[in-house]
């Protein structure tokens, strides 16, 4: 994920969660029971339905190979992705701002740790991974510099310079202190990335059960609905 993609994933994220507390200045109890709540909740609930075709696409044989052929699995995830984004701001527009039902609530905190979790596996977590192995690279580098360096100083008869290694022969002449604070901010650095990839490194089985949570209160939420009636036909 590139700068401009990872501001992208910054700016809808901080979007949909600012949009949570949107209720202090506006708020309308009967919106989510009008027409216009009707559709936005609608919306929402299909398009949460069908982020359902990632996942039986992915792990059924048979289902899988009729729609690859057509749509390969990263613009599957693509849209699974996206889609759930959507769904969410579809989801919070249909509440009117109005958080009273304990089954609404549960169910709107339940998508949001869906979406947050699964924009966490997809984009930041990659991320961090590959800033922790490039990091931990460099480190390797530093090391070996800091190596040659301690030796070439406690040894004056040593060989002026060395082609054993581009970047340790560079990096020769950068003072000694230089080289230890660059590898304790790396090391540093590093824990502090590893301990993020240890935390969401579960992040998909968190995701899926979530997911089920949800998907549990919005059917209950939807039945609800069908048995005290759609207040907008009244």
């Amino acid at each position: 994920m590139n700068e401009k993609q990872r501001l992208i994933v910054d700016i809808v994220l901080a979007s949909l969660l600012l949009f949570v507390p949107a209720f202090l200045l506006h708020s309308d109890g009967r919106f989510a029971g009008s027409l216009a709540g009707f559709v936005l909740g609608s919306c929402a609930a299909a398009l949460l339905l069908l982020l359902l075709l990632y996942p039986v696409t992915k792990y059924s044989g048979a289902w899988k190979a009729s729609v690859t052929w057509r749509m390969s699995m990263r613009t599957l995830l693509t849209l699974h992705v996206h889609g759930g984004i959507l769904a969410a701001f579809f989801a919070l527009l249909h509440t009117g701002h109005k958080f009273q039902s304990p089954l609404g609530i549960a169910l709107v905190i339940s998508l949001l740790i869906v979406v947050v979790i699964g924009f966490v596996g997809r984009y930041y977590l990659p991320q961090t991974v590959a800033e922790l192995r490039e990091q931990q690279s460099y480190l390797a580098v530093l090391r070996s510099s800091y190596e040659r360096t301690a030796a070439y100083l406690s040894s004056r008869d040593a060989v002026a310079s060395d082609n054993s290694g581009t970047h340790a022969s560079v990096l020769q002449n950068v003072p000694l202190w230089q080289l230890v604070d660059g590898i304790s901010d790396l090391e540093s650095a590093i824990g502090s990335s590893d301990t993020m990839r240890k935390i969401f490194m579960p992040w998909i089985g968190v995701h899926v059960i979530a997911a089920i949570i949800m998907y549990a209160l919005l059917a209950l939420h939807v039945s609800a609905e069908l048995y005290y009636g759609l207040r907008w036909l009244a």
